[in-house]
């Protein structure tokens, strides 16, 4: 290949298993984080797993809001494409802290993309997300789905793809493809990497760990009579394996395909688990009890949400092989490995 890619916020959860799969690949990768979600632990791991591939990976501490940390490394580095993961993705913390959100995800993509006109890098993968579906209208969801963020954090992925769609529309050699993923779970196999939330986990799958693992007392299961299989809410998790090879696929395409424009893609398995379906998968790969109580339904929430897959099977080539026990078994091992994460 002896591609160059430039990722940003390629220590956290995403970013550090699809910087490994970049490298199995033969890419050349840069990474820049500012270490706010991050730690430094992650990299000293993520070098251990590239084994004899390590030198392919550099990192950097830096902060997209700061134009020069961006233009630095683009005058000393000619890049064939950039993968951008770098942001904060807390729904709860955006509600409380917009701007934070704002200066963070908006400016730090503006500045993105003025440093890669100004040295002429055209290639873009953007990490995107489900919410900027809001409450779907119908499932399974595919890109045609309309629009319709419901938190300052999905409005900012909104933005920066509104963004991403003018630039490319107005600049016809731009090629973006918009990722659009569901619920990341799960940890590298070896359970060396895996998510590491700071302070209370947002997400369910990480909170359920806490717990397995003695570290919370109980995981509120918020609401308990939906219209579902079990009376929980159903969502897609995906294996962080399965969206980081999503990634590389994405990258092949926009070098294969110079017309592609600015195209969204979902990544998600196709098919939906409920809440208390994961509490059990877990409960199984771990041998762990994870103690829960039904409360009431939490206002904002959809009743199910899945993706639909055909357009990744279709341009990408790719579709998942992990199921959620496979999610489980890996994200226990990282958990019994290092139950205080990076930190242990």
């Amino acid at each position: 290949m002896g591609k160059n890619v430039f990722v940003t916020g390629g220590l956290g959860f995403i970013g550090s298993h699809t910087v490994l799969d970049l490298v199995v690949q033969d890419y050349d990768v840069t990474i820049i984080d500012n270490l706010d979600n991050a730690f430094p632990e992650a990299w000293r791991r993520m070098k251990e797993l590239a084994g004899d591939k390590a030198h392919m990976m550099k990192f950097i501490k830096g902060d997209l809001r700061n134009f020069d940390d961006l233009d630095n490394i683009f005058s000393a580095t000619k890049f064939d494409a950039v993968i951008h993961f770098a942001g904060r993705k807390a729904v709860g913390e955006s509600v409380q802290f917009p701007m934070l959100y704002y200066t963070h995800n908006v400016v730090g993509a503006v500045n993105l993309i003025e440093v890669m006109r100004k040295h002429n890098v055209k290639n873009m993968v953007f990490s995107s997300s489900c919410t900027v579906y809001g409450n779907p209208e119908r499932v399974p969801i595919n890109e045609e789905h309309p629009l319709k963020a419901l938190s300052p954090y999905g409005r900012t992925k909104l933005i920066i793809e509104d963004i991403f769609r003018d630039v490319a529309a107005a600049e016809p050699e731009w090629r973006i493809i918009l990722l659009r993923y569901f619920n990341p779970v799960g940890a590298h196999p070896s359970g060396k990497i895996g998510e590491h939330p700071v302070g209370i986990p947002n997400n369910l799958m990480p909170y359920v760990q806490q717990v397995a693992l003695g570290q919370r007392d109980a995981l509120s299961v918020f609401g308990s009579d939906y219209p579902t299989r079990d009376g929980t809410c159903v969502r897609d998790y995906i294996h962080v394996m399965d969206l980081a090879e999503g990634h590389v696929a994405a990258l092949d395409k926009l070098f294969a395909s110079p017309d592609i424009g600015c195209t969204p893609i979902n990544l998600g398995t196709g098919t939906g688990s409920t809440v208390l379906e994961m509490v059990k998968a877990f409960e199984e790969a771990s041998g762990k009890k994870v103690a829960y109580k039904l409360v009431d339904r939490r206002a904002g929430d959809s009743v199910a949400v899945w993706a639909a897959t055909e357009t990744a099977e279709r341009e990408l080539g790719w579709k998942t092989k992990l199921d959620i026990n496979d999610m489980c078994r890996d994200q226990w091992k990282w958990a019994s490995l290092y139950p205080k994460g990076y930190e242990t």
